[in-house]
């Protein structure tokens, strides 16, 4: 559900001692009794809804989780549909959301512009003639969305959480991940050919004939392979202090002379004495190459580079070679809605006032109360469990709750909106208007640096259905978009809530306190708070976590990769855990009085495995075993439940059943 990507994607919500009367029966429908729960939980709940539904050709997957954000891809398209056809004051937010929209509808006008909005770009790049002029073109990209080989950004100072630097991180690849250029297996191999091929389609739509743009390709690709030589691996990219490296700019222009970060940053605007290098390999490595590749070769690459950064905003052929691409890596089979695409492109770059908008439609305050009051309540459901840990000592307990009752509580939308009124949006300028939104989302961030960190700040759109845990601010966030079934419904009664938006809640305090997150206090710092003993039991709980999920496979033989998904496998069984034991603080909880034949208990447990239905394409389960930091959903349930005690006495789970685990080897961290 990191920050940004790594940002991919968990959830909310609670009501411990809850007095909310239902207001009607959810009933559970679908469950398959022919099958043993404990032999395949995920599939004794979902296994007919899998069966029968059918993935939407336009997309990679159907039903909850990410792919919630189609159906609320079809929300924001009425909101703009409708706001497109008003007349809006100029400079309002109605009328920028709204002319962003129409000017991206009229593919009419797009199409018959071709390649034209690029021409300048292409014409700047063929004028590079050494190293300080492709420097000079790659900063001035930066400043309008266009990253290449240096990705720079502000965020805040990993070990001075109250203020703002500057951060540059590994980038400048085309595929997915460093290790899609090593792997040699079919499917990737498969993947390897298809970009190329959607490298020479981009060069040809330019004007190179079929020859030349494969043997562009073909460079485009070597250059991408020595620089992923340098990239560190995803399951090296978790480790926190390894990407702590503030360094001195005076030492940094010793250290890449070719790259001349004085020149770099002061063109950027970045006033700064020193920036944190995450991946300073990556840089190593770039400082070399930009000597050792030559110009010509760094022009073609840059071209690409470009080529691809604006596909989507080009005419038909372009995005038609995007999507052969596109149809390789996920298993799409037909290309998404022109309206879905543009709901998508509004959310990303006038997202908090197209989210101003929505959570006006769709989201009820009563709805923002609860939730508060869920989450205060499961709070206080985890200092309980930290009570109680056996391994760990009174000291480290009293500082594990006082950064549990600091963590900041952000839920359905923002305090206050961002400001577009640096963003020019013209009716009849689609490309124009996706720069001037990306200039200013630069000098949005820019304007941090060296700044103390404003703690109100989002880092997703109010309608996006997710939730995250941002470790140096303290705070977990659920945007409006995620407070809707079957994640939470107001209606409900506690059970289902609790086992939906309640595990989700109970994930992303977790995050506090998994891997990553325990490595810094309670304001944010990369800080040390454990004892040294206490410490060693947590990592070897973690290494517990880590072994049994690389037991796990999916697709075959294809194993779950336990050290990468490790955060996120630490949150859903301490979640699942942590929701359970604020449910049975609650009346029904306490009881025992059937709805529909289930026990309170077996709809908690079900309600867990309905928020994780998905049936997804293999292609597009494959591209998210290599890349996502979560388990794929039917691990999500059944990882989890073999580690619960409740659910095996829920549904009577014994030896014997295909998710039995001896009581000794049930992992318990929180």
């Amino acid at each position: 559900m990191k920050k940004i990507l790594v940002l991919l994607i968990v959830f909310l919500a609670f009501t411990a001692c809850s007095k909310h009367e239902r207001k009607k029966n959810i009933a559970i429908t679908g469950i398959d009794s022919t099958l043993r729960p404990g032999d395949d939980f995920f599939k004794y709940v979902n296994g007919k809804w899998y069966d029968s539904v059918s993935i939407p050709s336009s997309q990679a997957g159907v039903g909850a989780y990410m792919f919630m954000n189609f159906p609320q891809r079809i929300r924001l398209r009425g909101i703009l549909d409708s706001i497109s056809q008003s007349k809006n004051p100029a400079g309002s937010i109605a009328q920028k959301v709204g002319d962003f929209y129409a000017s991206g509808m009229d593919t009419v006008a797009i199409d018959k512009r071709g390649f034209e909005p690029i021409k300048p770009l292409l014409a700047k790049i063929e004028a590079i003639n050494d190293l300080p002029s492709l420097m000079h073109f790659v900063v001035n990209e930066e400043k309008a969305g266009n990253s290449s080989i240096i990705a720079f950004g502000v965020s805040p100072d990993q070990k001075n959480s109250s203020m703002n630097i500057a951060e540059i991180y590994q980038t400048g690849i085309g595929l997915p991940d460093r290790d899609y250029y090593f792997k040699s297996d079919s499917s990737t191999v498969a993947i390897q050919k298809a970009y190329k091929k959607y490298l020479a389609a981009l060069f040809q739509q330019t004007g190179s004939n079929a020859e030349v743009s494969k043997k562009n390709a073909d460079l485009v690709y070597s250059i991408d392979k020595q620089i992923a030589v340098a990239h560190k691996t995803k399951v090296e990219l978790r480790d926190v202090q390894a990407n702590y490296n503030k360094i001195a700019v005076t030492d940094l222009v010793k250290r890449h002379s070719n790259i001349d970060w004085t020149t770099f940053l002061t063109k950027l605007g970045a006033k700064t004495d020193s920036i944190n290098v995450s991946q300073p390999a990556y840089y190593d490595a770039l400082n070399k190459l930009l000597k050792t590749i030559p110009i010509n070769n760094w022009k073609i690459y840059l071209k690409a580079n470009s080529l691809e950064r604006y596909a989507d905003d080009l005419s038909k052929p372009f995005v038609d070679a995007t999507f052969e691409y596109t149809k390789v890596l996920s298993g799409q089979a037909v290309q998404k809605s022109r309206g879905e695409i543009m709901a998508n492109a509004v959310d990303t770059y006038l997202g908090e006032a197209l989210g101003e908008l929505y959570v006006k439609k769709y989201f009820s305050e009563d709805a923002k109360k609860r939730m508060l009051t869920l989450v205060n309540n499961l709070q206080k459901a985890y200092g309980k469990r930290i009570d109680k840990l056996e391994w760990m000592s009174p000291v480290t307990k009293q500082k594990a709750k006082e950064k549990l009752f600091a963590i900041t509580k952000k839920i359905g939308y923002p305090d206050k909106w961002r400001d577009y009124s640096n963003v020019n949006i013209a009716r009849d300028t689609y490309f124009e208007n996706m720069v001037s939104a990306a200039t200013a989302a630069y000098q949005f961030q820019l304007a941090k640096l060296g700044k103390l960190v404003d703690k109100s700040e989002w880092y997703t759109t109010p309608p996006t259905v997710t939730a995250y845990n941002n470790p140096t601010a303290n705070e977990i966030v659920f945007p409006a978009g995620i407070l809707q079934a079957p994640y939470f419904d107001n209606d409900a009664d506690d059970a289902l809530n609790y086992g939906g938006i309640g595990m989700v809640i109970g994930h992303e305090i977790t995050h506090t306190f998994d891997d990553q997150g325990a490595q810094y206090d309670k304001d944010g710092n990369l800080k040390n708070w454990w004892t040294k003993e206490d410490y060693a039991q947590f990592k070897s709980r973690i290494q517990q976590v880590i072994n049994l999920y690389s037991t796990y496979t999916v697709l075959g033989d294809l194993h779950i990769n336990g050290a990468m998904t490790v955060g996120e496998n630490t949150a859903d069984i301490a979640g699942i855990a942590v929701a359970y034991d604020a449910f049975k603080m609650t009346d029904q909880g306490k009881g025992n009085t059937k709805i529909d034949g289930f026990t309170p208990d077996q709809r908690f447990f079900i309600s867990i495995a309905k928020i994780w239905r998905v049936k997804m394409k293999d292609e597009f389960l494959r591209l998210w075993i290599n890349n996502n930091p979560h388990s794929p959903p039917n691990w999500r349930v059944n990882g989890p439940l073999m580690n619960t005690t409740p659910f095996y006495d829920a549904f009577n789970v014994k030896s014997g059943d295909k998710m039995y685990l001896p009581e000794k080897d049930r992992i318990t961290i929180w």
